[in-house]
């Protein structure tokens, strides 16, 4: 494994140089061709091959795909024999329009400040702070960031270029985070592999499409280990409590470690402790009654063996989807209880592996990765299908002409692998719209599982659990000598582990009353220099880009919120009522015409009170302006 660096030197005959190129995605090969040649030209013209988002190889006839990989073998061919290295720059900003929109289908302007930062070289680190803190004022300015899951990370790095003293509080053992908790069988991400990277750290080895834990965790304990963060993180030590002390200006923390409990105390607290790590158990009759083994997928049992055992799996979710195949079969039965079916987005791609050719050309032609990785966050830079039209007939079938079109092509994928078992059809298509929960991928094999003699799927609900299986509402018992919840998280509770008091004596939890907000999902009127990351409503719901950009979005804008706080004069920033209240109305009035804020199912983007505190319910581009730099007229500074 190793982070992007210069290109390695073409070193291949024509003949395997080709072979390589039929390997390649022809959009992304186009740009890198367009960048290398500087010929706009070569861009083609019309409607037709501007359907790249929905199309494969960007909608190009095979003819017209043959083409670009016929130049590419000219051009690729040439600097290898003239031995000239490439320019290696970020594209000149006339070329990145250009390019952008023809890939995007529309004028990109908008974009430009963005892609500017983001569509840059391997090995660029454009996310940098681009200030340091005086070695006077580092004296009594402290950083405390809880988590060192990827967030956490991000941050400990920005704060350590910058110059500000800082300490990481880990409750695991190592770094990851959910990359280190979640070690169940098929665990792997569900974003693209080189998206589901740091900008400033990227990778072109990385051996599957979506990659395993296994190869996640090994990404961000390497990212760690590069950039000297272990020697500022303090492992199985867990924050319980942060308290404001209005007379020092600073934060009182207590601290749980296997040593005993430490006191510690900072300038500002960064919590970065993500939304999905604590299990969410089902309300079940019985429950605690199981005699066998019973556990969260997040706290998988790797003592049990399930051989010859009767597996009841609780759940349908992402979890599910991943681990069901893979412990089918293995099993002598698995029983499968669904309360409501996902949707299913094809990925034929998704558990296979990269090909010989493809990770060649990420590590030898220029540009090449730097454009791959764009073609796979452009989707994300555009309207979704989950908003409501109010001029469509809106229903729990779908909320725009647009989610009627995604619906109707899930359905077809779905039914065209259920030739052979219709009986399946009505239990697994979902009654509500795209979108309104969280769509998994499918590769074909969640249906094959299902379709297995050895697999049966339950869809009445449990009613109760007893010593020795589980019965329904149906009356049907089902015996059980192993049962997996594969049942989500508490995600609407954030912070749950810890206590927070701010000014005054307010708490936190008691503030937000299970229903929590914060502007930016970051800052809560009343709780001086306190920042979350991954806080409140920055969960990214749609096509394309991954948690990791918020994640980078988020940190500039810490990043810029400790460099208006260390000025001098200034002791404490704390977000007016007004302006959390506003931004949040807007959250909410948002959600309300999103397929999740407007549907009747139960899903897990919406608590108790009916709202969804997790979700954002815009683009990420929005997420980005709105993080670039701080307004102080958003804060009581003094």
């Amino acid at each position: 494994m190793a982070f992007s660096g210069p290109v390695e030197p073409i070193d291949l005959e024509d003949d395997e140089l080709a072979r390589c190129l039929r390997e390649a995605d022809v959009p992304a090969l186009l740009s890198t061709l367009v960048q290398l040649t500087g010929d706009l030209s070569l861009l083609p013209t019309g409607s037709a091959e501007r359907g790249w988002l929905h199309q494969e190889q960007g909608g190009l006839s095979p003819a017209g795909q043959d083409a670009v990989r016929a130049l590419a073998l000219r051009v690729l061919s040439d600097l290898r024999d003239r031995g000239v290295p490439p320019d290696l720059s970020p594209p000149d900003p006339g070329l990145l329009h250009a390019v952008s929109s023809w890939l995007m289908g529309r004028d990109t302007s908008d974009l430009m400040p963005l892609l500017m930062e983001q569509v840059v070289p391997s090995g660029t680190d454009s996310g940098a702070p681009p200030w340091t803190l005086d070695a006077t004022a580092a004296q009594d300015f402290r950083v405390v960031i809880v988590g060192a899951g990827p967030s956490g990370l991000l941050a400990a790095r920005r704060l350590s270029q910058a110059g500000v003293p800082f300490v990481v509080y880990e409750k695991n053992a190592d770094v990851g985070g959910t990359w280190l908790e979640n070690v169940y069988p098929g665990c792997r991400v569900d974003v693209p592999s080189h998206l589901y990277t740091f900008a400033s750290a990227t990778r072109t080895d990385w051996p599957e499409h979506f990659c395993s834990q296994e190869e996640l965790l090994g990404y961000f304990r390497q990212f760690a280990e590069e950039f000297g963060l272990y020697e500022h993180i303090r492992f199985r030590s867990e924050v319980t409590a942060a308290r404001w002390d209005e007379q020092r200006r600073e934060w009182a923390l207590e601290v749980r470690t296997g040593r005993g409990p430490v006191r510690d105390r900072a300038r500002a607290v960064v919590t970065a402790v993500g939304q999905l790590n604590r299990p969410r158990l089902p309300d079940i009759p019985g429950r605690d009654l199981f005699a066998g083994p019973a556990f969260h997928s997040s706290r998988w049992d790797a003592s049990v063996d399930f051989t010859s055992k009767r597996v009841a799996v609780i759940g349908t979710g992402a979890s599910a989807f991943q681990f069901v195949p893979e412990i089918a079969g293995t099993a002598r039965e698995l029983l499968v209880f669904q309360r409501t079916p996902p949707w299913m987005r094809p990925s034929p791609d998704y558990g296979k592996p990269l090909s010989e050719g493809a990770l060649w050309l990420f590590r030898h032609v220029p540009h090449y990765a730097m454009w791959y990785r764009f073609v796979l966050a452009a989707p994300g830079l555009q309207g979704s299908p989950w908003v409501v039209d109010p001029a469509y007939p809106v229903s729990e079938r779908a909320v725009s002409e647009e989610n009627e079109r995604v619906r109707a092509a899930l359905v077809q994928a779905m039914r065209a692998q259920l030739s052979d078992a219709p009986e399946l059809l009505a239990r697994v298509i979902p009654g509500y719209p795209v979108g309104a929960k969280r769509v998994v991928r499918d590769n074909g094999r969640w249906f094959a599982t299902l379709k297995r003699d050895d697999v049966t799927l339950v869809t009445d609900p449990i009613t109760e659990i007893d010593a020795g299986g589980l019965r329904t509402a149906d009356g049907t018992r089902y015996p059980a000598d192993v049962i997996v919840y594969a049942t989500g998280f508490r995600a609407d509770r954030f912070l749950e582990s810890m206590s927070v008091t701010g000014r005054g004596g307010a708490d936190l939890h008691k503030s937000w009353n299970g229903d929590a907000r914060a502007y930016l999902g970051m800052s809560v009127p009343g709780f001086p220099n306190f920042f979350c990351l991954y806080g409140p409503n920055t969960n990214l719901v749609g096509q394309g880009n991954s948690i990791l950009f918020f994640s980078e979005c988020a940190v500039t804008y810490l990043m810029d919120a400790l460099r208006n706080l260390s000025g001098p004069g200034r002791s404490c920033m704390e977000v007016r009522r007004d302006v959390h209240d506003h931004y949040n109305a807007w959250i909410d009035e948002a959600t309300r015409e999103r397929a999740w804020g407007w549907t009747s199912v139960r899903t897990w983007y919406v608590n108790e009170h009916g709202r969804s505190p997790q979700n954002w319910p815009f683009s990420a581009l929005e997420y980005w302006r709105r993080t670039r730099a701080v307004d102080p007229g958003d804060y009581l500074m003094d």
